[in-house]
This record gives C-alpha cells, structure tokens and sequence, in this order.
C-alpha cells in the first residue's frame, strides 16, 4: 500500500525492498513492480539525512518517497545507505587544525575520517553552508567539499579556530 499526502507518493517499507545488481547497480521492487536501476536523491530538509529519500528511475520520475531507512529491512538499509555514501561523499571533518588568512584567501587546514586535507576559499559567504542545527558543509573554490556534523563537539583547539568566523 502506498500513500500519497499532497501529492507526494509515500513508499510504505514493507512494500519495497532494494538490493544491489551482479554489476552493482541499486535495483528494487517497489509495490510489487520491478526496477533493474533506481537512482536515490536526499530531499528537504537536508538535517534529516536518512529521511525523506527520493527513489527515481535513472530517467528522473519519481516513484515515491521513503519516510525513513531506519524503517526498512536490513539489505535494504544497507543499500540505500551506501548509494548515498557513492552520491553524496562528504568527508566528516575531526579536526580544524588551521583557518588563515593570506592573499585574500581562506586556506583550511582540516583533519577528516579519511585522512588530511585543505581547502581554499575566496570568501566565507559563498562556500559555507549551515546545514541546520550545528552542521556545516564547507565547500572550496575547485568545488571540493567536506562536513563538520556538528561544530560544538570538535575538540576546543578546533572550536577556538572557528569562534570568529562562525
């Protein structure tokens, strides 16, 4: 059984399941009709990460919309969580080790889970973003992006680098 609240389809979890292809492409059954490629888009609010998911043919129509992954079978959580891992990639920031300022640029130096990186930025308006609640994604001039969760549990050497520019 699906719903449809204001014109927004409503896929119930026990009317779906997704799993990966042989050649590792999400499929699905939705309601009973098979899918051999769907595509799976985050909606608003973006605070919500596993809610609200938009499940698309690779063609862009929209079959419906999941409520919640956690609401989901096991495989099918696994699979839709790791399809927005491969479409969303935002490495998680642990540590602000240095935000300078030189020659007109914002250079960050920045500790995530996946290792050292640095960003560069013209200008602090443009390329942070607040998220909602205390998260911000931090983008840099080439496009290169990455996601503090929650600003007020790094570490206070962390905090201290970004107390004047937040």
């Amino acid at each position: 059984m699906q719903d449809i609240h204001d014109g927004v389809r409503v896929l119930q979890p026990e009317s779906v399941s997704f799993s990966r292809s042989r050649g590792g492409v999400l499929e699905g059954v939705l309601h009973g009709k098979s899918y051999k490629e769907l595509v799976v888009y985050r909606t608003f609010p973006f605070r919500y990460p596993s809610r609200y998911l938009s499940i698309r043919t690779p063609e862009g129509e929209e079959l419906g919309i999941i409520d919640d992954i956690a609401e989901l079978d096991g495989e099918s959580r696994q699979e839709l969580s790791l399809e927005l891992e491969f479409r969303y990639f935002l490495p998680r920031v642990e540590r602000v080790e240095r935000v300078d300022f030189q020659s007109d640029l914002w250079i960050w130096e920045l500790q995530t889970h996946l290792g050292p990186t640095r960003l560069v930025m013209r200008n602090l308006h443009e390329h942070l973003q607040y998220a909602g609640g205390n998260r911000i994604v931090l983008t840099d001039q080439s496009g290169k992006r990455c996601e503090i969760p929650d600003w007020r549990r790094l570490d206070a050497h962390s905090r201290r680098q970004l107390s004047e520019l937040l």
